[in-house]
């Protein structure tokens, strides 16, 4: 997941953008803070919810008395630049979407996972609720075959048209179309933008839609959709297909986790951060609408994020607490 997902794929290297330099009136001892001296190094991985989620923990981080820099960075490279302290704590990691570097580095030590983000990614098969009376058997999967006309349009009749990712995001849904022999074309979106626009058209307009999709997103805080089930045993997926017992590991879609890294010195250099960046979280819910915000409404990310902090000190205020104890 994030916006401009496709983007955050092709990213290699890192380059500084920005730092934050503001500090909290009432700051805890500079022994509990650590180094004060040295910026703590955000990666910005180009889709909107990741740069709310940096930027929200840098500003929070400010508020505790540490300096923030914010930097460009590759979904892939960043953890590269991780391991060589280069770059210190990343809120937002999509578990499924990190190369081969991570897991090893994860594995040596050199990467430290500190918990979930709070945020429940979900990617998979959208439709607009409008589409169960022509498909009254979704959201079961086995309904696609039975009603995949009602998702037709002239250049696929009689079989339904799915929308995938862009061709250089994958072809998971391709793929799966293909092994379970779905009576669907799958047609790639040109970008997120061009696939954002043409669910919005068909949503208005009341026509069919069906697309491969992801959460957290802030087209699920205009417009409610709803998700194909996928069972949990491939040997339904087997059966239905009539393919030969063990053919598929799994049917749908692998969810993944998103989970908050520190390169792994960050605790001893940084103590009180530490705390802060255990006991943060930010969720779907919270994400959202400041993601149409910032996506549709042409506001910056800082102004956006300390808008949200100035409305929700209850929130993030016993996060500073237990820091500075």
């Amino acid at each position: 997941m994030l916006s401009i997902k496709s983007t955050a794929m092709k990213i290699a290297g890192v380059a500084v953008i920005a730092s934050g330099l503001m500090f909290a009136a009432n700051q805890p001892e500079a022994a509990e803070l650590g180094d004060t001296d040295s910026a703590i190094k955000i990666p910005i991985n180009e889709w909107t919810g990741q740069h709310l989620s940096a930027h929200l923990l840098g500003q929070l981080l400010n508020k505790l008395g540490y300096k923030t820099e914010y930097v460009t960075a590759g979904a892939v490279p960043q953890f590269t630049a991780m391991v060589q302290g280069d770059l210190h704590v990343q809120p937002e990691t999509w578990e499924n979407n990190v190369g081969d570097i991570y897991p090893k580095a994860v594995e040596a030590g050199d990467l430290l996972i500190v918990g979930e983000s709070g945020l429940s990614a979900r990617e998979g098969w959208i439709y607009p609720p409008y589409m169960k009376e022509k498909c009254p058997g979704l959201p079961n999967w086995k309904a696609l075959y039975d009603c995949a006309q009602a998702f037709g349009t002239p250049e696929t009749f009689p079989k339904g048209r799915l929308v995938t990712y862009p061709a250089d995001w994958g072809t998971r849904s391709k793929d799966l179309v293909e092994q379970i022999k779905l009576p669907f074309v799958p047609v790639a979106g040109g970008s997120e933008g061009a696939m954002v626009a043409e669910i919005k058209a068909a949503y208005d307009a009341q026509q069919p839609m069906l697309m491969m999709f992801w959460q957290p997103h802030w087209l699920f805080a205009d417009y409610e959709f709803e998700w194909v089930d996928w069972p949990k045993d491939p040997k339904e997926c087997e059966e239905k297909a009539g393919l030969a017992a063990g053919a598929m590991t799994e049917c749908g879609f692998q969810q993944a986790k998103v989970l908050k890294v520190t390169w792994k010195d960050f605790k001893t250099k940084w103590p009180a951060a530490q705390v802060l960046v255990e006991n943060f979280t930010f969720t779907n819910e919270q994400q959202n609408p400041l993601i149409a915000e910032v996506d549709n409404n042409g506001r910056k990310i800082e102004e956006v994020v300390a808008e949200w902090i100035s409305n929700n000190e209850a929130v993030w205020k016993p996060w500073i607490n237990a820091a500075k104890n």
